[in-house]
């Protein structure tokens, strides 16, 4: 079975264009960062990006497509919409989609307190055992074949302030999974477990304080070995540390739609087990 995750594709809105009392003094202190910083130019084309990625889809063979969050720069209407519109009819069904929010798509309290995520895909946040959720729809769980299943988790918080990026999966969704995992219904399944924040970075250490996931820990012991993945996003560099007996696979998906680092993972699950990954660039192409 194959699995496409890619991750943070932040759609982007033309900020420069709409008024700034519409955007609130949290993205104000953005637009630097969408300027100076240089992050309108690189997701100029995230739409067109996005697209090319959800026909790979198909293209590739994929049983089920990953987004593990960040899918819009900072949370306003008109990038969930870019967002449905590039992934055209992948979307609409929870058979062949997951999509988690990032941090990014809970930017500001409104966005959170409207649902604007939810309204766009809260479809996609059904669950198979929804007797295993315990904060709002999460964990759900996605049967895929007779041998892999996705598991969704939330570690997107709205931030007190911007720059506060860290994120936790917290006790009850943990207390979800771990009677998750011994569900008997999946046994012999491979569990591909989507979370936003990266448990590890790159580096195979702890990210920082204010950025990473805070219980990284705790979801670790839950998942030894390589029956188990977990897919996530939020830092944006793509990296794969192999499965131990003491933890799961983990697959940074990287940015997949930011110019010149374009790319996505395509997972591989054989036997009830995850067996690698390989790299690829919108278009099909390995790296």
């Amino acid at each position: 079975m194959r699995f496409l995750h890619c991750s943070d594709v932040h759609i982007t809105a033309d900020y420069f264009s709409l008024p700034l009392r519409k955007l609130g003094w949290r993205r104000w202190l953005a637009l630097a960062e969408l300027s100076v910083g240089g992050r309108s130019k690189a997701y100029a084309r995230a739409p067109q990006t996005l697209a090319t990625i959800a026909r790979d889809a198909d293209a590739l063979g994929a049983d089920h497509f990953i987004l593990s969050g960040d899918i819009t720069a900072y949370a306003l209407e008109p990038e969930f919409q870019v967002v449905r519109e590039s992934l055209g009819t992948l979307a609409e069904d929870p058979r062949r989609c997951t999509i988690i929010p990032g941090n990014h798509d809970v930017f500001t309290p409104g966005s959170h307190r409207v649902g604007r995520f939810a309204r766009h895909f809260g479809h996609l946040l059904e669950s198979d055992l929804p007797e295993h959720r315990r904060e709002g729809p999460f964990p759900f769980v996605r049967l895929v074949g007779e041998e892999a299943a996705v598991v969704g988790l939330l570690s997107a918080r709205v931030p007190f302030v911007p720059g506060l990026a860290h994120g936790f999966i917290g006790p009850a969704q943990l207390d979800g999974l771990a009677a998750l995992v011994k569900d008997p219904r999946l046994a012999g399944r491979a569990l591909l477990v989507v979370v936003h924040h990266a448990p590890l970075t790159h580096q195979g250490r702890a990210d920082r304080y204010f950025h990473g996931l805070r219980d990284a820990q705790a979801l670790f012991q839950l998942l030894p070995g390589p029956r188990y993945a977990v897919l996530h996003g939020h830092i944006h560099q793509r990296y794969h540390h192999p499965a131990t007996a003491e933890r799961p696979h983990v697959f940074g998906a990287g940015s997949s739609t930011q110019a010149g680092r374009e790319g996505y993972w395509l997972i591989e699950v054989k036997d009830g087990q995850v067996v690698g990954g390989q790299k690829h660039v919108p278009g099909g192409a390995l790296h």
